[in-house]
């Protein structure tokens, strides 16, 4: 229907006559011409319909906003170019115009911000936008640039099943009911991360998938519920084998999808080293905000909160200096302390620092009168802290001033304008092996049940298990964790030793996980590997927060797709095919407990 694309008509086809397909983005009518900005996937080109031939210039008067056309003309030269289009030296002059379906009134043009819901209702006309055409076109590229990448090294690309069996992978799973084998179901895959390993002990060294993944979890800008990840394994490998291959693949996709040169090493900080100086196991480095632990120089003091969890065997007091903010109003403080609150605050001290030299008497503090001279004078000296500085404290246990106090360093280096320019990766690694839930009286495992503890020895890892640390590593930029992984177990009694360890039993493992522990028994190679969120990394490189903007139908963050009504009701008699039925919801008690419906 087409000879070329609007936007790449240039100075090469002046005077050749061509066919353009799109949609209409502009008219201007003038007394003797209508000019047309004419827009498909490549870019804008100027039209030009003249007088002269004046059935051609009431069709083109007539054509409005978005109305799919076909237009034949000549191409020229613009008597003034427009430098902000690459079509921008040249217009057409219009022949010929079929209007292939005529637009009824939109309900937002690509110039306004409708809101996000009604953006996703309807889809398809966000996804004409330029800007939405830009940013899923950059998912585009890094997709085929990861392909290239990783075909040009041997990599082959195998797909593991999307209907498979229950895992514990730290999120609900999406159950789909089996119709052939009554009260049985299948579970979506929140990772291929069985299936990989497996292919690993069945002899393809070399696995990558661009792997569709479910996880039933609340959504957020970075979370939905069905996403994108490449995901990789190797067979015979160590950490830094994984790491490294890795590492050249990430620079060498922001080379050639951004023209950006990352780092020609990534920095490596060890999970402990992360947490303590950032309070993140995925530190923004661009910001440069770090923690000062004052426990030690607080034990003794009067300020209760600060006094209990310095003594604490797991407690935390943490100070963060804030570089020139003791301008920042009492409201602006309180703002930030309800933003620590958010994340598990239960309150958050400051001072500011009006002049050092004057000690007690140069700060403004609600907690001054509770710290003598020498204790002020030694956290004043350990924070580096000068006239003009604010000083922000949290005290809690390790986790939660850690948790806290990192999200108010983000804020802060967002508020004072200190992100610095630029891209800043960095590995993370030796994370924890476990995590001690407090609710459920057991161990959960911090990345998956079947990472590596760096220890080979199954008694060692029983005997401290608390402090165990796994052969994990994360991948982190500007702040996101982009990649995660590790080395896998490929010995049949360490998996167990580990599925015990977490609370499960010899026979749920056997239930849920015989078939690996199986597999390990039969020569299985020591192997590992990594998965990267496609749609975190598309939305670094399109510049959004929101992973939605380079998904082409996400969810809202009610986990409804607004296009299609999508999860809707499903009639009894498909439900019956399923053996399944919809009980009610049930009726609140006397006591907010939920009873009987």
């Amino acid at each position: 229907m087409r000879t070329h694309y609007c936007g790449l008509v240039d100075e090469s086809l002046i005077d050749q006559t061509v066919t353009l397909c799109g949609w209409v983005n502009t008219t201007r009518v003038q007394s003797h011409v209508v000019f047309i900005d004419l827009r498909d996937h490549e870019g804008v080109v100027q039209l030009v319909v003249d007088s002269d031939t004046a059935e051609l210039f009431k069709a083109a008067a007539a054509l409005g906003y978005e109305d799919c056309v076909r237009i034949t003309g000549a191409v020229r030269l613009r008597q003034a170019a427009n430098d902000k289009i690459r079509s921008g030296k040249v217009e057409l002059l219009a022949s010929a115009i079929e209007v292939l379906n005529k637009a009824e009134p939109l309900p937002f043009h690509a110039h306004e911000n409708p809101g996000e819901d009604v953006r996703l209702k309807y889809r398809y006309l966000d996804l004409r936008t330029p800007d939405m055409q830009r940013k899923m076109r950059t998912r585009i590229k890094l997709v085929q640039a990861l392909r290239r990448y990783l075909d040009e090294r041997g990599f082959q690309d195998i797909e593991t099943p999307i209907l498979t069996k229950a895992t514990p992978e730290g999120a609900r799973d999406f159950l789909v009911p089996a119709r052939m084998h009554e009260g049985e179901f299948y579970a979506l895959p929140q990772s291929p991360q069985l299936f990989k390993q497996i292919l690993m002990m069945a002899g393809f060294d070399r696995y990558y998938q661009i792997a569709r993944c479910f996880r039933d979890e609340a959504l957020r800008a970075d979370r939905q519920l069905e996403f994108t990840q490449l995901d990789m394994e190797f067979a015979w490998v160590s950490e830094r084998d994984v790491q490294d291959l890795t590492e050249e693949m990430i620079r060498s996709v922001f080379r050639e999808v951004m023209g950006v040169e990352l780092a020609a090493q990534f920095p490596r900080m060890t999970y402990e080293e992360a947490m303590r100086r950032f309070g993140s196991d995925k530190p923004d480095l661009r910001i440069p905000l770090e923690f000062t632990d004052i426990a030690e120089l607080v034990k003794t003091c009067e300020f209760k909160v600060f006094t209990d969890w310095a003594n604490h065997e797991d407690g935390r007091v943490v100070a963060l200096r804030a570089p020139g903010a003791a301008s920042l109003s009492r409201k602006q403080i309180d703002d930030i302390a309800a933003h620590a609150a958010k994340h598990g605050a239960k309150g958050l001290a400051w001072m500011k620092v009006d002049d050092l030299a004057k000690g007690l008497e140069g700060v403004t503090s609600p907690i001054a009168k509770f710290l003598d001279d020498a204790t002020l004078t030694a956290i004043l000296a350990a924070t580096g802290a000068a006239s003009g500085d604010l000083v922000l404290f949290g005290a809690a246990s390790y986790k939660s001033a850690s948790d806290f106090m990192g999200a108010v360093r983000i804020k802060l280096g967002r508020d004072l304008g200190l992100v610095a320019d630029g891209w800043t990766p960095l590995w993370v690694t030796d994370f924890p092996m476990f995590e001690w839930d407090e609710e459920e009286g057991r161990y959960v495992a911090l990345h998956h049940p079947f990472t590596a503890p760096a220890v080979d020895d199954v008694a060692d890892l029983r005997a401290n298990a608390r402090t165990a640390v796994s052969r994990g590593y994360d991948m982190v930029l500007n702040g996101n964790e982009i990649g995660g992984g590790s080395i896998r177990i490929h010995n049949s009694a360490m998996q167990s030793a580990v599925f015990e360890l977490l609370g499960i039993g010899a026979e749920e493992a056997e239930g849920k996980f015989g078939f690996l522990l199986d597999a390990l028994k039969f020569g299985a190679p020591p192997h590992g590997g990594i998965a990267f969120g496609i749609d975190r990394i598309a939305a670094l490189m399109a510049g959004t927060e929101s992973i939605r903007d380079v998904i082409a139908f996400p969810k809202t963050t009610t986990a409804q797709c607004l296009m299609t009504g999508a999860p809707s009701p499903v009639p009894d008699k498909q439900l019956a095919e399923v053996h399944v039925s919809v009980r009610p919801k049930l009726a609140p008690t006397a006591d907010g407990t939920a009873g009987q419906g």
